[in-house]
């Protein structure tokens, strides 16, 4: 039941209040109040996030960080855009910077030879020697004075300074402070430049929130590296790469940037003929008077490598099967002899070896003298199973070797096997512009000790090797070398159900022999380019060989042809088939 309550005014006017409308009032007041006071709050929350949003930040990010700079003893090392991972230092206004990084980013031709404190950069023509701590070093036999220390070490470290790596290296720097940062231009040609039309704030990323670099000035000049829809990535004078709104960019245009320098010329022995060479395994001094009666069958050979010199000992000594009287016969027969040394002695450490400048020298100077007194044409290197803890101290004498049979008129040639992920340290590019010739030794795709059977050199096997090898020698130095033998695998199953694998060498004339033997007609295989066979042995087991013959060979040599490779080596006289000759002579002549 409703209760009213009426009051009877002097104008007549009768006014009814109900409580319950003034109930509702008072209920909806407070919620009404509530309401704005959310619309009110989200409506700040909002200006304020958009205000965020929108809102440069005027964070700035601390140059020591930036250049990853954790001392101030340190001057970091830029090279282009990048900040690199090694240190340099500065002693009074002379700028040096970490070998690493010499080594690594601006010209892998220094060596350092910690033993003996000794700083090493070769020429073409010369060995240049910087003892480390002083301002002297030796070139072409003479010793020549700066004006300050060009090589410092410091603990553990070593230090060159970037005036003296500038000598040799087509480079430019320059020093800036606050914080200390060398920076080093090594790459010239055409560049995008772009002045920048009113100051503005250089970011460490595209966008507003990133933080700010560095201010840059109207009229200041830079390298555009990232061109974006909004942003720009620029590299600017002093070392930094950062981003910048476009609209802060003007006058872009495209300008070649060079630096007068004279590069190395590397000249090279390069005969006018095909390679057709055969290697000759000498065993001891009086094989060498075999020598006639071994190249009795040999055909169109004109390079003759008999198997020499062999380090003995970790100081360099070499052993010698040279012989004038050798070297005689193969000129009589219109031979060139290339000496080959080796480094298959189990008792020799081969890093230990070529680490050290004095034992490197001392094979050098050997192989040199021997060649002079005996009269020999070229030298070959053998260096197999190479560490890579050896690669330095293997390609630094492979260049100071260089130098010296540049120096003397004799033809240098390496061997190196087929390219794998686990020998790259090879630096086959490298030997390809110091050395006259490389052979890639195409074959061991399996030998002895393999888990399993296979062929010694499947044509896939053998022309992967040479498109690898070519990626970094030149054709026209890339000899391919191809096998005159193969092998005999034999598997046997044993109780446990495992299988024991040998194999077994033979020349060409010996692997159809025992198929002969054993009334066993091979088949030919289109997928390694070989005839095949297998038989089953008296006690169960499988044979199995893949021939290398007369039809094999020349499925090489069409490769040679067919990628203007310089020759063919053998590996190795003695083991070929007569026949195998005029094959080779179809493709090398």
């Amino acid at each position: 039941m409703k209760a009213h309550t009426a009051l009877l005014h002097g104008d007549g006017a009768f006014i009814v209040y109900t409580w319950e409308v003034q109930c509702m009032k008072k209920k909806a007041a407070p919620l009404l109040a509530v309401v704005v006071l959310v619309v009110v709050v989200a409506a700040i929350v909002c200006i304020t996030n958009l205000v965020k949003k929108y809102t440069p930040t005027s964070e700035v990010m601390d140059g020591k960080e930036y250049f990853s700079l954790s001392s101030d003893d340190e001057a970091a090392i830029v090279i282009g855009r990048d900040v690199s991972s090694y240190k340099g230092m500065v002693s009074g206004d002379v700028c040096y910077v970490d070998f690493e990084a010499v080594k690594e980013q601006l010209n892998d031709r220094f060596y350092w030879d910690s033993e003996a404190n000794l700083m090493l950069y070769t020429t073409p023509t010369d060995i240049i020697e910087i003892p480390a701590g002083g301002q002297k070093y030796t070139a072409t036999g003479k010793t020549e004075t700066v004006s300050y220390d060009i090589v410092k070490v410091d603990g553990t470290k070593t230090y060159l300074a970037l005036d003296f790596v500038q000598m040799y290296t087509n480079l430019e720097y320059e020093l800036f402070h606050d914080p200390e940062r060398i920076v080093i231009t090594n790459e010239w040609g055409e560049k995008t430049l772009a002045t920048i039309r009113k100051n503005g704030k250089l970011r460490y990323q595209g966008g507003i929130k990133s933080p700010i670099l560095r201010e840059l000035q109207k009229n200041e000049v830079v390298t555009v590296l990232e061109p974006m829809e909004d942003w720009t990535g620029v590299l600017t004078q002093d070392g930094y790469f950062g981003y910048i709104q476009n609209d802060r960019l003007v006058e872009e245009r495209t300008e070649t940037v060079e630096r007068e320098f004279e590069e190395p010329e590397y000249t090279t022995v390069a005969k006018d003929y095909k390679i057709n060479m055969v290697w000759h395994v000498i065993s001891n001094t009086d094989a060498n008077y075999n020598i006639i009666y071994d190249i009795a069958s040999v055909k169109g050979v004109n390079t003759i490598s008999p198997t020499w010199f062999s380090i003995v000992s970790n100081d360099g000594t070499l052993s010698s099967l040279a012989d004038a009287d050798y070297v005689d016969t193969a000129h009589r027969n219109d031979m060139e002899v290339w000496a080959l040394v080796d480094n298959f002695n189990t008792e020799v450490d081969t890093t230990a070896v070529l680490k050290s400048t004095e034992s490197r020298t001392k094979i050098e100077n050997t192989l040199i003298a021997s060649a002079i007194e005996y009269g020999f044409d070229g030298i070959n290197v053998d260096f197999e199973n190479l560490p890579e803890e050896a690669a330095d101290g293997y390609i630094q004498f492979i260049r100071e070797l260089s130098v010296k049979c540049r120096k003397n008129g004799l033809v240098l040639s390496v061997d190196v096997p087929v390219p794998m992920s686990f020998n790259e340290h090879y630096n086959r590019a490298e030997l390809g512009t110091v050395c006259d010739y490389v052979i890639v030794m195409g074959y061991d795709e399996h030998y002895d000790g393999s888990e399993e059977a296979g062929s010694v050199a499947s044509l896939s096997f053998e022309n992967q090797g040479i498109l690898d090898t070519r990626k970094d020698v030149p054709a026209e130095k890339l000899i391919s070398g191809i096998p005159f033998y193969t092998r005999l695998w034999n598997t046997k199953t044993n109780e446990d159900g495992t299988t024991t694998v040998t194999s077994e060498a033979l020349g060409m004339d010996e692997g159809q022999q025992r198929l002969e033997n054993n009334n066993v007609e091979a088949a030919w295989d289109e997928t390694t380019g070989q005839n095949y066979a297998q038989f089953e042995g008296d006690d169960g087991s499988l044979y199995q060989i893949w021939l290398e013959d007369d039809k094999s060979i020349e499925e090489k040599l069409t490769l040679v042809k067919d990628y203007g490779l310089a020759g063919v080596a053998g590996w190795r006289l003695g083991l070929e088939s007569d026949s195998v000759w005029d094959i080779i002579l179809k493709y090398v002549s």
